[in-house]
């Protein structure tokens, strides 16, 4: 049976999904597992899955805009950020602010906009967004708020089946699975 990132997802779901023109990310405990490494000099080190890289790619290319929102200082998250070539905002104390600063330079409304989170500094995003998304193994009070739950868990693979479901609720996957995988400025996750 093909592969279909709809066939878990409510028709809620799937309709503010097809309105999404920007997505927001926290980093730690959504695009990571949420452990913290440090080497012994105290640099962070953090751990990526490329099938989110992929996925993030795969949003841009269809005109989707993304941004990475962390509230840590974090280097890593922000070559990360560098890497995909995406809007990438480390130390934020505010990130509704910030959530609501980007969705306004590209035209869009909260309904327009969604946010992945994991924990407390998500909240406030997560309550306005369109549509709302905790990885699998958020913590409960968030996941008791959110639209939606991936079934992944953060770091494995949760980014990339919220990129799917985005991707298929818009029409795109005829076009990805015809076409090269990359982005238009020929970037890679």
């Amino acid at each position: 049976m093909p592969y279909d990132p709809l066939a878990h997802v409510d028709a809620q779901i799937r309709e503010r999904a097809a309105r999404i023109g920007l997505v927001c990310l926290d980093v730690d405990g959504t695009l990571t597992d949420g452990r913290l490494y440090f080497d012994g000099d105290g640099r962070e080190i953090k751990s990526f899955n490329v099938l989110d890289g992929q996925g993030l790619t795969q949003l841009r290319r269809f005109g989707i805009h993304v941004a990475l929102i962390t509230a840590r200082n974090s280097q890593a998250a922000k070559r990360r950020g560098d890497d995909l070539r995406l809007e990438t905002f480390i130390g934020v104390k505010d990130k509704l602010t910030c959530m609501d600063e980007l969705a306004a330079r590209h035209g869009l409304d909260r309904q327009r906009t969604a946010f992945v989170g994991d924990d407390l500094p998500d909240l406030d995003c997560l309550r306005v967004a369109g549509l709302s998304v905790a990885p699998a193994n958020a913590h409960p009070w968030i996941a008791e708020v959110v639209h939606w739950r991936t079934r992944a868990r953060a770091g494995e693979g949760a980014v990339r089946e919220v990129c799917d479901v985005l991707l298929a609720a818009q029409g795109h996957v005829p076009a990805i699975l015809a076409g090269a995988a990359h982005s238009r400025d020929g970037s890679r996750a």
